[in-house]
């Protein structure tokens, strides 16, 4: 059975997400690692720790952490989340084969996330395979994008994106 973060804890966590000021992450992380010292084996706070430390710019300190919550049992959408800011710290970090793993790995466990999607094609955009991103784009636009304009073009979108898929296989 999935590890199950007490809601009094999650309402903890959520209030001090709410009160974080991205130009000022220091008082956020200050508070995250106050709630860590109290539940330092807890897979969503370790989590917390490492988007507060990911979001100011400390990327290689977050991916330590995104790596702690995931072997501590962090699942649910909290691990979406977790995967998902972790690829992008790896792409951040310059380790582009490493954020493909975690993203296609994230993509096979979420199939239905269209964060996923999108990040997954901005690791393979800045890893010079910009046929498979922008095929990810094409088919995130024919299956999100429903007005009576692009329906009209829906196969040919599923086209392109198929055709630009087949040939980032190829390559």
């Amino acid at each position: 059975m999935p590890h199950q973060t007490p809601h009094e804890l999650q309402t903890r966590l959520a209030a001090v997400f709410a009160a974080r000021d991205r130009a000022n992450m220091q008082p956020t992380i200050e508070a995250f690692l106050e709630v860590l010292a109290e539940h330092p084996d807890e897979p969503e706070v370790l989590y917390e720790v490492g988007g507060a430390y990911d979001t100011a710019g400390e990327e290689a300190t977050a991916a330590g952490y995104y790596e702690r919550a995931m072997a501590a049992g962090l699942s649910g959408d909290a691990l979406r989340r977790c995967l998902l800011q972790y690829g992008s710290t790896l792409r951040n970090l310059g380790r582009l084969d490493d954020s493909l793993d975690v993203l296609e790995r994230a993509r096979g466990e979420f199939p239905e996330s269209d964060s996923l999607k999108v990040w997954h094609a901005t690791s393979l955009h800045e890893a010079g395979r910009n046929d498979a991103a922008f095929a990810i784009m094409l088919e995130l636009v024919a299956d999100r994008i429903r007005t009576d304009e692009l329906l009209r073009y829906e196969a040919a979108l599923r086209g392109n994106a198929a055709f630009l898929a087949g040939r980032d296989a190829r390559h």
